[in-house]
């Protein structure tokens, strides 16, 4: 099978199911917004980082293949195709992440600036990243019903990729920069 089919050469792409729209639909931009996302996860699996943290970014990246594969399914499909299911226990797993993180971490008191090193940098790309996958969602929510559990499930994993970013920042013994906005 070929890498190359030209038949998105026109701006159209298909759905799951095979229904042509354009590229610049919102459920694309959803989907690729988190296929974008699932990229930068890679990224930071890829980095220095203990074998639980690699095993918790891998899940998340099945995780985000069974998003987007809901994404690119229409809502008149759904029953169609048996797509896996993003579960509860999963949002469940990411809070519990978040909280082992956050125990050992200073209580925050303002606004934290991005950088501090490569692997925290990384980790505040993916967070935004992840924000804007989120927003998509939303938007794409506007116009069809898209499962709440994927709003849910991409908000706290921007909120973990945020506490990995301090985490990460306290494990290299960075300074943490603050916003204090000019007065």
């Amino acid at each position: 099978m070929k890498i190359y089919t030209k038949t998105g050469d026109t701006g159209e792409t298909s759905l799951l199911g095979g229904k042509r729209v354009k590229k610049s639909d919102p459920r694309i931009d959803a989907y690729g917004n988190v296929d974008e996302l699932n990229a930068y996860i890679g990224l930071l699996k890829d980095l220095d980082l203990n074998n639980d943290r690699k095993k918790a970014l891998g899940i998340f990246q099945e995780d985000l293949f069974t998003i987007g594969s809901h994404l690119a399914c229409p809502t008149d499909q759904k029953k169609t195709f048996n797509l896996p299911s993003l579960e509860e226990t999963s949002i469940q797993g990411i809070e519990q992440l978040i909280d082992t993180f956050s125990a050992d971490l200073p209580i925050m008191k303002n606004f934290i600036l991005p950088g501090g090193n490569q692997h925290v940098s990384f980790c505040h790309i993916a967070r935004c990243v992840c924000r804007r996958a989120e927003r998509g969602v939303v938007e794409l929510n506007e116009l069809e019903k898209v499962d709440e559990i994927i709003i849910r499930y991409l908000n706290r994993l921007s909120d973990f990729l945020f506490i990995l970013a301090r985490k990460v920042a306290q494990e290299y013994q960075l300074v943490e920069y603050t916003w204090k906005g000019k007065k």
